[in-house]
């Protein structure tokens, strides 16, 4: 079973994202911090990490990159509001895989994730 950690400082976005993805068979991780989900990634393996980009104290692509340092088989993925302040050379230094914008459409959110979770 793919794990994926989720990392969003808003409670309400985490609940979303569980809500929405909790019947594709995934093991589904949140962490409203990205001191959490380095700690989590710690502790074991993870395959796909899906961030929020503006978090107090790291951004997600901040967070990204030390998750590619520390996982460089973790799959990255950023979903934003503010996909303007990310730019194409920080998603490709970070080989971050998606940029999936807030809103999110459900199916399409799925759709992604399928494609690089399995």
């Amino acid at each position: 079973m793919a794990k994926l950690l989720i990392v969003d400082d808003d409670s309400g976005i985490l609940s979303a994202l569980k809500r929405s993805l909790r019947r594709e068979g995934w093991n589904i991780v949140l962490a409203d911090s990205p001191g959490k989900a380095l700690s989590i990634l710690d502790r074991g393996s993870v395959d796909l990490v899906l961030s929020d980009h503006k978090m107090p104290g790291m951004t997600g692509t901040e967070l990204l990159a030390e998750v590619a340092r520390r996982s460089p088989s973790t799959t990255r993925m950023l979903i934003t509001g503010w996909s303007a302040a990310v730019s194409s050379e920080e998603v490709s230094e970070i080989g971050i895989k998606a940029l999936i914008p807030k809103p999110w459409d459900d199916s399409e959110l799925k759709s992604v994730l399928r494609e690089h979770l399995g």
